[in-house]
């Protein structure tokens, strides 16, 4: 990848699809800024991980799935994370509690999910903007070369090299899906 993926709906290196929110564009910012190996595609609004894999033609264990989770009963408190595994896998909740010192974990309600993510519902991305917000990879993750998720907007997708994504998210690698 160089920049640029091969597929139908494929937008040209330089070019940002009218239609960008705030998270979009930081998104897309942070990739260009950092020099990573991305490419973006239009495709038909999708928010559901296995409608999106099949609408931008890649396999859905390489679709990263993005899900806020509250988590609470730690000494820190309730607190928020961003939970990021492969499209084929399932958040485990309890391992997310696990990892993050406390007893429950669940998935955020909407409202707060879209505040802290800055994104609509379907197109979280799989980067943090927000300080309340820490990022949690699964390692399973790391199993495909190209990682595609929604460009917080639900009509136009990522394909990031997965070492540019581990590099400019920083996540902590763990196991947190099942």
């Amino acid at each position: 990848m160089s920049g640029r993926v091969q597929a139908a709906g494929t937008v040209a290196a330089g070019e940002v699809p009218e239609g960008g929110n705030d998270a979009s564009l930081r998104l897309l910012r942070l990739l260009e800024e950092g020099g990573a190996r991305f490419g973006l595609l239009e495709h038909p609004p999708e928010g559901q991980t296995v409608r999106a894999s099949a609408l931008r033609g890649h396999s859905l264990a390489a679709a990263a799935k993005c899900m806020i989770v509250t988590v609470s009963g730690g000494a820190s408190g309730e607190r928020q994370v961003l939970a990021v595994v492969p499209g084929d896998r399932r958040v485990d909740l309890d391992g997310v509690a696990r990892e993050c010192g406390g007893r429950r974990a669940r998935l955020a309600d909407r409202a707060l999910a879209e505040r802290l993510s800055g994104c609509v519902s379907g197109s979280i991305i799989p980067f943090s903007f927000h300080d309340e917000l820490s990022v949690l990879a699964d390692p399973g993750l790391f199993d495909e070369p190209t990682l595609y998720f929604n460009a917080a907007r639900l009509d136009l997708s990522v394909a990031l090299a997965a070492d540019d994504y581990r590099a400019l998210a920083n996540p902590l690698v763990v196991r947190i899906a099942s």
